[in-house]
């Protein structure tokens, strides 16, 4: 059974997913999670969760308008990032917060709207990371596809979440609201086609441009040229 092969690409995005995690873990042990770790925790998981959502959901649009194939090959692990991201902050929330008491997990996670709005995203990412396997993409034949545009609706779900849960100061999170919904836009047929028009004419230009040069080839100065002559 032959491995795959991971490019350079790939090896530097792997290696920069686990940057926030071990950046988190130092800031633990130093003592740098301000006076109050739990909700530092919290805070920083969730949205960790939320750039590598966001990371995932971007790389088709790269595709599209820029060409960038490569960020299709690294589309599936960012998804898988963002939910082992989702899940350190669903750790912390029902074991730090809460404890692991069924009785009061359930209460608030029915009593406070943004408690329930995350959860059901984490629900939502769950078999999206399980089906994340090449076996059942073809189990799952074009199914697969359906179910995993789930996604967007996911990361709509966690932006809601995020809003409500910050309360005060609510910038970001519309920041990251905004992202979701470009995002979410470009995936709309018409716009995806105008995006893939706008691709095809910077190629065709380029190409224009290319056969220019080639056709005119190196221009030599007059007087190298009489140099060379005698």
């Amino acid at each position: 059974m032959k491995l795959p092969k991971i490019s350079g690409f790939q090896w530097f995005v792997h290696l920069a997913s686990w940057v926030p995690l071990v950046w988190l873990i130092i800031d633990f042990f130093r003592g740098n999670l301000t006076v109050n770790p739990i909700q530092a925790l919290t805070l920083r998981t969730g949205k960790y969760a939320l750039i590598f959502l966001i990371l995932s959901l971007a790389c088709t649009p790269l595709n599209t308008v820029f060409g960038f194939h490569k960020a299709l090959k690294v589309r599936r692990a960012l998804g898988l990032y963002a939910f082992l991201y989702a899940s350190f902050h669903f750790l912390v929330f029902i074991g730090l917060d809460y404890q692991f008491d069924p009785d009061l997990l359930l209460e608030a996670i029915f009593e406070k709207k943004y408690a329930l709005v995350g959860f059901s995203a984490f629900i939502i990412l769950l078999p999206l990371a399980i089906t994340s396997t090449r076996g059942w993409m073809k189990r799952l034949g074009r199914n697969w596809t359906r179910i995993h545009r789930l996604i967007y609706l996911a990361g709509v779900l966690v932006v809601i979440h995020y809003v409500w849960l910050v309360k005060s100061d609510i910038r970001v999170p519309l920041l990251y609201g905004a992202v979701v919904l470009g995002l979410l836009a470009a995936r709309i047929p018409p716009i995806r086609r105008s995006l893939s028009q706008i691709r095809q004419h910077r190629i065709i230009k380029a190409n224009r441009l290319s056969l220019l040069t080639n056709r005119k080839g190196p221009i030599k100065p007059a007087k190298e040229n009489l140099i060379h002559s005698k």
